[in-house]
């Protein structure tokens, strides 16, 4: 049973000889104790639930802040780490330049080596070509040669020679 401010100050008893019936006040009596009785202890209750609920309130402000401190620590590892990144990653740019310019120029190099081996085979080849155009020529003059009169007097002596061998 509940009873209000407005309950207890419009109550109104009974009379009776000598004021008011004692049974209506003691009756009402016990309902206030009841009352007030159940009102302190949901007080107390409520008391040790806010006290339980601080302390969570407590705990939970504590995790948060842990938590905003493993943030904040986190953000700084991870641009701890990007920065880090970043510069290992322009170390592996500039190795990779570095060995993209040697290879480039050991290219050219091998490049400026080709055109060399070629211009000494067209040396080569040239001295080559007048070497033997100048075996071609004295052949040919030696060939004129025996067209002239030797020619004649092989071919007489050769046939000859097959006369004999016919004769015989």
């Amino acid at each position: 049973m509940t009873v209000s401010k407005i309950d207890l100050l419009n109550k109104q008893f009974s009379r009776r000889m000598f004021g008011y019936s004692t049974t209506e006040v003691d009756q009402f009596m016990l309902e206030l104790a009841e009352v007030l009785g159940s009102a302190a202890d949901m007080q107390k209750g409520l008391r040790k639930k806010i006290k339980r609920l601080e302390r969570a309130v407590k705990e939970y402000r504590q995790r948060d802040e842990t938590l905003r401190d493993t943030l904040i620590s986190t953000q700084k590892m991870v641009d701890d780490l990007k920065v880090s990144a970043g510069k290992e990653a322009q170390l592996i740019i500039d190795e990779a330049r570095v060995k993209a310019d040697a290879a480039v120029q050991s290219g050219h190099n091998r490049i400026a080596q080709l055109h060399e081996e070629i211009e000494s085979l067209k040396r080569q080849r040239s001295q080559f070509e007048i070497q033997l155009k100048g075996l071609l020529k004295s052949h040919m003059e030696m060939i004129e040669l025996s067209n002239g009169p030797e020619k004649e007097k092989t071919e007489e002596l050769e046939s000859k020679l097959k006369y004999l061998k016919k004769v015989e």
